[in-house]
């Protein structure tokens, strides 16, 4: 399953991605990944090959500071040499960045460099969302986390910057929202993942509505159960 969820800053968007199958690869353009519970190594895949698979770490994260390291870690997962069961880009927002540095430096952005970041970026998040299907070894899960804009309208959406604001939840299979909200007790709060249609969040799903409208304190592993009927679909 692919999954883009958005959300405002440390709302969790980073804990979550840490809930997906492991062993699991991070892409970590934020430095977020240090604060999370799992077990790391660190990799550098323009440098060396993936690390062997082993009880001392179920995260693999890749610093990204550029972004020739994101396309090397794809290569890397396309050819199904590798030990990872999920991947997460945490965050497209940031990785887009990474991609329009390398492109303009410091320079001001011209009117085709928005044509071709948004074609490179497109490009990219595609061929992670079909990482699922990959004939040698399909992952489990591909998470893009996005930082949230709110809309003129006043809506709030994954942020990233020009047209791909449009068109990246259309790519993938799960497109959520996150927040940390107060329970009906009015003590206990909740990370809760917005999955189906809400007025004034773009959210929305192709999974025939097994995820339900929300999940709260949601792990990526319980989703991916729903999604395949292993447990009961979710019923908020």
């Amino acid at each position: 399953m692919s999954i883009l969820v958005h959300g405002p800053s440390k709302s969790g968007k980073s804990t979550l991605g840490d809930t997906t199958p492991g062993p699991r690869l991070v892409l970590d353009a934020e430095m977020g990944s240090r604060f999370t519970p799992s077990k790391k190594v660190v990799w550098d895949p323009t440098q060396y090959a993936p690390p062997e698979p082993s009880e001392d770490w179920d995260t693999a994260i890749v610093y990204v500071r550029d972004y020739k390291s994101v396309a090397r870690a794809y290569e890397w997962l396309n050819s199904g040499k590798h030990p990872f069961n999920s991947v997460v880009l945490d965050s497209i927002s940031e990785i887009q960045q990474r991609a329009i540095d390398a492109l303009v430096g410091a320079d001001i952005m011209k009117t085709q460099d928005w044509g071709t970041i948004l074609r490179q970026i497109s490009d990219l998040v595609r061929k992670f969302r079909d990482l699922t299907t990959n004939p040698i070894k399909p992952l489990d899960a591909v998470m893009l986390i996005a930082m949230t804009k709110q809309r003129d309208d006043g809506s709030w959406y994954p942020y990233v910057q020009g047209s791909l604001a449009t068109v990246l939840p259309y790519h993938v299979d799960v497109c959520a929202y996150l927040q940390n909200v107060t329970l009906e007790d009015g003590v206990s709060t909740a990370r809760r993942l917005f999955v189906g249609p809400i007025n004034g969040y773009v959210t929305g799903e192709r999974v025939a509505g097994r995820l339900g409208t929300y999940l709260d304190n949601a792990r990526v592993t319980d989703m991916l159960a729903m999604v395949r009927g292993e447990v009961e679909p979710n019923s908020n």
